[in-house]
């Protein structure tokens, strides 16, 4: 069934609880001894009013979200969810975090959104393809074609995340490329799905991280994959990219560093 009607009032919920936050001094706690991950208020919050959400209309489904782990796990249907994805940007004001709900089916990402409520956009994809509402108006979403990787615009979180030998390999990718951009967590990927950006690459991704994007990328005519080339709703280090040519050039020049 298309879900992206359900979609939109998930992201709805999410947005009554976080928006009011926004830009207000809250208390930030720290998830690590040694570190720094943070989670608010609105993180636990948006959460709740998903999962609620999900669990009246959907009880025989799984969830399994960022800040209140997992629900029904063995269900053919889970959704996934990171209420606030991009939390650092959450905390210093930036309005480029979004609210992740994922739909797998039998393991499979088929449907998702990504959600900015401060900038009023929602990013989604069901079975009818993949969608924006938002400022400019509703329209199809559609990857930018016919780039080559030396034309390309490649978005990552930060290089840092990429350690030892990995980040010898990122460098080499960046190299590569015409423009990189850094720190626009989950909006990376919607630029790319909405044809502003080339390439992502992502590294340590949880599942809540990557299981709504999945649909909106493929669906808007891009690949999403592992930098292993395997699928990514486990998560990991992953590369999305708007075309299948452009993602095997990247993943070559990878795999060749």
């Amino acid at each position: 069934m298309p879900y992206g009607d359900f979609l939109k009032r998930l992201a709805a919920a999410a947005a009554a609880e976080t928006l009011p936050r926004f830009r207000r001094r809250g208390l930030v706690d720290n998830k690590l001894g040694s570190g720094f991950d943070p989670v608010t208020e609105a993180d636990r919050e948006a959460e709740r009013a998903i999962r609620a959400l999900i669990l009246a209309e959907h009880p025989d489904h799984g969830i399994l979200g960022e800040e209140h782990g997992l629900h029904n796990g063995d269900a053919r249907h889970v959704w996934v969810i990171d209420p606030i994805d991009g939390t650092r940007a959450f905390i210093s004001g930036l309005p480029v975090w979004g609210t992740l709900i994922g739909l797998t089916e039998d393991g499979d990402a088929t449907a998702g959104a990504m959600s900015q409520p401060f900038t009023g956009e929602l990013f989604y994809a069901d079975e009818t393809g993949a969608h924006y509402e938002g400022p400019g108006g509703p329209h199809p979403l559609q990857t930018r074609k016919g780039l080559a990787l030396v034309d390309a615009t490649l978005f990552t979180t930060t290089p840092a995340l990429f350690t030892e030998a990995k980040r010898a390999l990122y460098d080499r990718l960046e190299a590569a490329v015409r423009l990189p951009r850094y720190g626009t967590d989950c909006y990376a990927f919607a630029m790319l799905a909405a044809g502003h950006a080339d390439i992502v690459v992502e590294a340590g991704l949880q599942p809540y991280d990557i299981v709504a994007l999945i649909p909106i990328v493929e669906k808007a005519g891009g690949v999403i994959t592992t930098l292993d080339g395997e699928p990514a709703e486990n998560g990991g280090d992953v590369i999305a990219a708007a075309t299948p040519r452009l993602h095997e050039a990247a993943l070559e020049l990878w795999r060749k560093g």
